[in-house]
């Protein structure tokens, strides 16, 4: 009999669940909390046991009319003004307790009036009720606290960014418009700086990277073998060129390196400390590396004869201008020792006197040739100072002007001529216009200055004004 009652309650419940969800009574299951304004807190007590749905039905049933039309819960539900109403509901000898949630976007006044009409339900299902109004919550007082907390966590993972410097930015600029300024050179099409078509000197690199590490340091005449072998172009242009090889601190640097030696006609090398590659060099590892170049015929003496590293011919020469600077330090403090001290160096310096003089008088006449040579061309050095263009005088055995040229001519006129005997100009010796001017037989070259200077042939004397 028992389970036929609990089987017919269920059965009556669940009819009534139906037919307040058709009413419109439960809403639907759409949650209105996005648009709340307020939410109404309350709990109730009922003095027999009750459902979920008697509360709901107590709670439209009893506010009907009773606040007019414009407050009636049913029409604030359809338009959305009320949201779903939600009820826990728990039982306790024999009573039963519960709390009501009511979401509001209706302003204030509104929603403390619908809260006070729930206080006036005294009676759910058959049991007799009591509710009361805990508290109304300011829906959006807990997001303007969210909104307030989060942005602080916005604010502070903005603030641990690193923001980037004008020089970084600078820098990050410079190092794009150079990345461009790459060119492709030879038919083998090696990666080059902008200046190495025309430049007098270049510095041969590895690769790519190395050539691109240059150019972000504002060095431009670099180009790259790109490869364990010497392409053509780089043989040739070490022809022509004063060649400076610049490889890497490891063992494929050493290696292409005696390759360079061997192949091409390489002026100086520098290398990358120890180690480290040109490509991940700073600016001044750079300079300081192309300071320290040592000229190539001693490389090639220490590493194919004597067997020797690169580094252990840098060492010794620091080591070498470490006994100088020691040297010159103690000259100023024998000078300035006391009287006694002083009257030592006296005597052997009686007998060094005379032997400088000894040597002046072996050099004059060895000397005074040449000046009595140089005299010859004084007129001719005075007109090319005179002139405001870049000139220069091709002049015969007899000193004889045989063509006044510009300079940009002069490579092209001596190739062309056999019977230039000297050729005075105002512009600068370097090592490249030696080569053509020793090839075209000329004795005689007379110019401002000397720039690079590595080899001078045997059978050409070189002067500038200065001597």
């Amino acid at each position: 009999m028992k389970r036929k009652k609990t089987v017919l309650h269920h059965i009556l419940a669940e009819k009534q669940k139906f037919e307040k969800r058709k009413e419109g009574d439960g809403m639907s299951a759409k949650d209105e909390f996005g648009t709340t304004k307020y939410v109404i807190y309350a709990e109730f007590e009922a003095s027999g046991i009750v459902e979920r749905p008697d509360v709901v039905g107590a709670i439209f049933g009893q506010t009907e009319g009773l606040l007019g039309d414009d407050l009636d819960l049913r029409e604030l539900q359809k338009t959305g003004r009320i949201g779903r109403i939600r009820v826990e509901v728990h039982t306790k000898a024999g009573k039963t307790y519960g709390t009501i949630t009511v979401p509001s976007s209706l302003d204030r006044v509104e929603t403390a009036i619908l809260a006070a009409a729930l206080e006036t339900i005294d009676r759910v299902g058959p049991a007799e009720a009591n509710i009361k109004v805990l508290r109304i919550e300011d829906v959006r007082a807990t997001k303007r606290k969210y909104i307030i907390e989060r942005a602080k966590e916005i604010l502070e993972g903005l603030m641990e960014q690193e923001i980037p410097e004008t020089q970084e930015l600078t820098e990050e600029v410079k190092k794009a418009v150079r990345a461009k300024e790459l060119i492709e050179y030879g038919p083998e099409k090696l990666p080059a700086g902008p200046h190495v078509p025309f430049s007098d000197s270049i510095i041969v690199v590895e690769g790519r990277a190395d050539v691109l590490n240059l150019l972000k340091h504002g060095i431009k005449n670099a180009i790259a073998v790109e490869g364990t072998s010497v392409p053509e172009t780089i043989t040739k242009l070490s022809k022509e060129r004063i060649v400076t090889a610049f490889t890497d601190g490891d063992r494929g640097g050493e290696l292409i390196l005696k390759e360079l030696l061997q192949v091409a006609d390489v002026d100086y090398v520098a290398r990358a400390p120890e180690g480290k590659e040109v490509e991940e060099l700073t600016k001044k590892e750079i300079v300081k590396s192309l300071r320290s170049k040592v000229p190539a015929e001693q490389v090639i003496t220490e590493i194919f004869y004597k067997g020797r590293n690169f580094y252990d011919v840098i060492k010794e020469k620091e080591k070498a201008k470490a006994r100088e600077e020691r040297k010159e330090e103690r000259k100023p403090v024998v000078t300035h020792a006391p009287s006694q001290v002083q009257k030592k160096p006296e005597k052997p310096e009686k007998p060094e006197r005379p032997e400088p003089k000894r040597e002046e008088r072996i050099i004059k006449p060895i000397q005074q040739p040449k000046p009595s040579e140089l005299d010859e061309f004084g007129e001719l050095i005075e007109k090319v100072k005179a002139s405001k263009e870049s000139m220069a005088l091709l002049l015969d055995k007899d000193k004889n002007v045989l063509a006044e040229i510009p300079v940009r001519e002069m490579t092209g006129r001596l190739k062309e001529r056999k019977d230039v005997y000297a050729v005075v100009f105002n512009g600068v010796i370097t090592q490249r216009l030696i080569d053509t001017v020793s090839e075209s037989g000329v004795k005689y070259l007379v110019g401002a200055r000397k720039y690079n200077v590595v080899r001078r042939p045997i059978n050409l004397k070189i002067v500038t004004f200065a001597e």
